[in-house]
């Protein structure tokens, strides 16, 4: 299958995305905290030196992310097909990760950007609960996500919560960074001719299936688990 970026604003959709592919398509779902996390816990000598910069508080910075990123793209797998969630923020960051990938004889892919409106990644942003037990996301103000009993999880039964930074002042904070960060990347990959875009504003149905169009357009092999 095609290896996939994704790029989008908080609260665009991108994690529920990312799960949806994962398990109708088996594709692996790789973010940046998850994968340094992972490393960090694996107690060799890349794993010691994540672990003790996340202990100090410190940013891990790009050699080591990419470090850890190759390390995990060897893992067999990745051969299948797999999803960047987080990464690359930066044009530095996107010609570090294909130095990997000609080191590796991978392909890059495609990008897929998620557009939304901002009054709707506010309504998803203050509206997002997460599950304490399965990590299931819900939104309490858009019928097709929402739970069908307050703060418990239609799957597992486990606590819903919502995150800290879920608030309108952190909101306006992460969206402004991503303009600023992320537009330069994402003229970068147009230059490529492999980015795409996709509306993710009509829900997570609809953003699934306009994905998959794109891939079977491309010839992509998504064969169903």
């Amino acid at each position: 299958m095609i290896n996939l970026i994704l790029i989008a604003a908080p609260g665009a959709g991108k994690g529920t995305l990312s799960k949806d592919l994962k398990e109708k398509y088996n594709y692996v779902h790789i973010s940046t905290g998850d994968l340094l996390r992972e490393a960090a816990s694996k107690g060799d000598e890349l794993g010691n030196t994540i672990h003790d910069m996340q202990t100090k508080g410190e940013l891990v910075p790009d050699e080591i992310v990419a470090a850890a990123l190759k390390q995990r793209l060897q893992e067999e797998d990745c051969n299948n097909g797999y999803i960047l969630d987080g990464y690359p923020r930066t044009v530095a960051q996107a010609t570090i990760y294909e130095e990997i990938l000609q080191q590796l004889h991978k392909d890059l892919g495609i990008v897929i950007v998620l557009d939304i409106e901002k009054e709707q990644l506010i309504k998803r942003i203050t509206g997002r609960r997460l599950c304490h037990g399965c990590d299931a996301i819900y939104n309490i103000y858009n019928e097709e996500m929402a739970p069908k009993n307050d703060n418990i999880c239609d799957k597992c039964g486990g606590e819903l919560y919502q995150r800290s930074d879920d608030n309108l002042e952190s909101l306006e904070n992460r969206y402004n960074t991503y303009l600023e960060k992320t537009q330069p990347l994402i003229d970068y990959y147009s230059n490529k001719n492999n980015l795409y875009r996709v509306d993710s504003s009509r829900g997570k149905d609809d953003t699934l299936k306009q994905v998959e169009d794109i891939l079977n357009k491309l010839g992509d092999s998504v064969d169903k688990n």
